[in-house]
């Protein structure tokens, strides 16, 4: 099962877990009032009130960072572009019957860095691409270290090349840790244990009334289990609704001028 489709049916037992605890709260806050009418809310607020505001800060540490590393995820996809790009260009230093086999490598190489985002969720063939680019980037530093070396190589050729080769591979390790970089679990768990004691102690506080006020109550729930649901997706931005592929067209059309 997905990552997302986990996260969908978290956010399902969330809401559900949550409607369950506030009637609990409610049924428990209606009891106390009956036998104890002027202290049965002696305190609550205190408690309530800490509650609530480690739930907010917690949502926001984990929204804010989930926002951040979406957005580091699409930053990282324009660096490669302009790391491939600025290498391949410099390949006109080497010379002309060399120049052919490092840019079809070259070629192929992107093509590998494409297919392996774009065959996400199926981890399996996206790690054969990531081995068949890191395959091609032994094969074109093996080819222009050659190619710098003939006679026809302009001088600087090697100077210039290979820290832009460098870079070019440097970047797809750091891309490949970015997508792996999560919160501890421990924060998610917390989040929910969180979210399902705030419901308890909301449906206390809703005691007294004649009636459910089940446009509080749902309304409440479905913001809570909304908001842990939005999160997990952004941290899993090729998995969900969220998603950078948009970002992946930039090393497209880079891969079109290749032709």
């Amino acid at each position: 099962m997905s990552k997302i489709a986990v996260a969908a049916l978290l956010a399902a037992a969330l809401f559900v877990g949550m409607l369950i605890l506030l009637e609990i709260g409610r049924r428990v806050g209606n009891l106390r009032l009956a036998r104890d009418p002027k202290g049965a809310r002696a305190g609550t607020g205190v408690v309530e009130g800490a509650v609530f505001a480690l739930v907010g800060l917690l949502i926001a540490f984990t929204f804010s960072g989930a926002a951040s590393r979406f957005d580091q995820r699409r930053d990282l996809i324009v660096q490669e572009t302009n790391m491939i790009g600025t290498a391949y260009l410099r390949l006109d230093l080497l010379p002309a019957d060399a120049r052919a086999d490092v840019q079809a490598d070259f070629r192929r190489y992107v093509d590998a860095r494409l297919n392996a985002y774009r065959l996400l969720p199926d981890i399996r063939a996206a790690q054969a691409e990531l081995a068949r680019a890191a395959a091609l980037q032994q094969s074109i530093w093996d080819e222009v270290v050659a190619a710098g070396q003939e006679p026809g190589a302009a001088a600087d050729a090697i100077k210039l090349l290979l820290p832009a080769l460098n870079d070019m591979f440097d970047i797809t390790t750091t891309r490949t840790l970015a997508v792996q970089l999560h919160p501890p679990m421990a924060i998610y768990l917390m989040l929910v244990f969180l979210a399902l004691a705030s419901a308890l102690l909301a449906g206390y506080s809703m005691a007294g009334g004649r009636s459910r006020n089940w446009l509080h109550m749902v309304a409440f729930v479905a913001v809570m289990a909304s908001a842990v649901y939005v999160i997990i997706d952004i941290e899993f931005p090729r998995l969900g609704l969220v998603r950078v592929d948009a970002f992946d067209q930039a090393l497209v059309e880079l891969r079109a001028t290749m032709d």
